[in-house]
């Protein structure tokens, strides 16, 4: 067992992202939804908090809160231009400042909430404080520029606490893995031309931002090598997320030698999240967190800190994040996955998984692994 912490915050179950059906703004042909309709809904995230609390295993972990981050922490990321405006509209009705990403009134101060539980999560771990930490982030961050909005993301998140981390001295190398359905676009852009914050990005092939791989995208200037995409065809399970963990994470990991690890938790490549076409089970993001936790303690003493991203299944989100948490804190509770048996039956036939595995190999050798 590790001496693990949860950072959450009440204030990010009440960002708001509109009157919406799945992603569609209500009006026209698009009917209201009896409980707000958008994807990227409280619920999931409630629902993981509930499920840890009724399992046991929110009791064995330090529980904290933590303040927002600041207007410099967030200035050291992101533009005064952006900032500004985003505040602005905030604070009259809310809007929408890029690619499906809207918000409420409010939601500024909400997202900096969200930041600060990023940042305090990776400065309790590299000042000693826990050996790993798990930040319940609402919004989400990974897909936000310095000067947009963008994906349901307002503020990036990871970049901000990696700066934090960075200016407090506690840290010069990083490794971000992120395993969001979607591309970490934001992220990526943020460190793109950094030798020292190496990305690792595992998604569906052309699916959002839409049309984008990114198998050639390896950084730019001091940064190119410092990052990965690895873009998944449609249809990968199981299998296929291992092999490419066996294939590409772990060396990357032994590679890179990081300070420490963060994982950007996105869980939306589930079986039956309603926004990606991936078959992923509880069981895929117990075994992935277990490898990195096993190459974490060989690399840099354990040291893993996992931000929530994307997840859009309010009954099956829980199951996967318990699982990751569990893996963070070292724990086996009694917790059964109703899902598992009948999703595990649907994985991908024998003969598609063997293919898949074989553009995973050939993506791989492309990338030099």
């Amino acid at each position: 067992m590790r001496q693990s912490a949860f950072f959450i915050s009440e204030a990010c179950f009440w960002h708001t992202t509109g009157e919406a059906a799945l992603t569609a703004p209500v009006g026209g042909w698009i009917q209201p939804m009896a409980a707000g309709g958008h994807a990227e809904s409280p619920e999931s995230k409630r629902r993981m908090r509930n499920l840890m609390d009724r399992s046991g295993l929110l009791a064995q972990l330090t529980q904290r809160d933590a303040d927002p981050a600041s207007l410099d922490e967030i200035h050291r990321i992101h533009t005064e231009a952006y900032v500004t405006e985003f505040r602005a509209l905030s604070d009259a009705r809310g809007g929408m400042l890029g690619i499906s990403a809207p918000f409420g009134h409010g939601s500024y101060e909400i997202a900096c909430q969200s930041a600060g539980l990023a940042r305090d999560a990776l400065l309790s771990v590299l000042r000693g404080e826990h050996d790993t930490a798990y930040a319940l982030t609402r919004p989400p961050g990974h897909h936000c520029l310095a000067d947009s909005a963008m994906g349901f993301c307002l503020l990036a998140n990871i970049p901000i606490a990696i700066a934090a981390a960075r200016a407090a001295g506690l840290a010069s190398r990083f490794l971000v893995i992120d395993w969001d359905v979607h591309h970490g676009n934001g992220t990526q852009s943020i460190f793109y031309t950094d030798p020292d914050v190496h990305t690792l990005s595992i998604h569906q092939a052309n699916m959002f931002p839409a049309g984008y791989g990114g198998l050639a995208d390896r950084g730019e200037g001091a940064g190119t090598g410092a990052n990965t995409n690895l873009p998944l065809p449609a249809g990968c399970g199981h299998e296929a997320y291992l092999h490419a963990m066996r294939r590409i994470g772990l060396p990357l990991i032994r590679d890179v030698r990081p300070d420490v690890i963060i994982i950007a938790n996105g869980l939306d490549a589930n079986h039956v999240d309603p926004l990606a076409r991936m078959s992923c089970t509880s069981a895929t993001f117990a075994e992935m967190t277990a490898m990195v936790m096993q190459a974490a303690d060989e690399v840099c003493d354990g040291r893993v800190v996992a931000m929530h991203e994307g997840g859009y299944s309010e009954a099956y989100v829980p199951f996967c994040g318990h699982r990751v948490v569990e893996g963070l804190a070292g724990i086996e509770t009694g917790l059964c996955d109703p899902f598992l048996a009948k999703f595990m039956e649907q994985q991908p036939s024998p003969d598609h998984a063997a293919w898949q595995c074989a553009e995973i190999d050939r993506m791989a050798s492309a990338l030099g692994f």
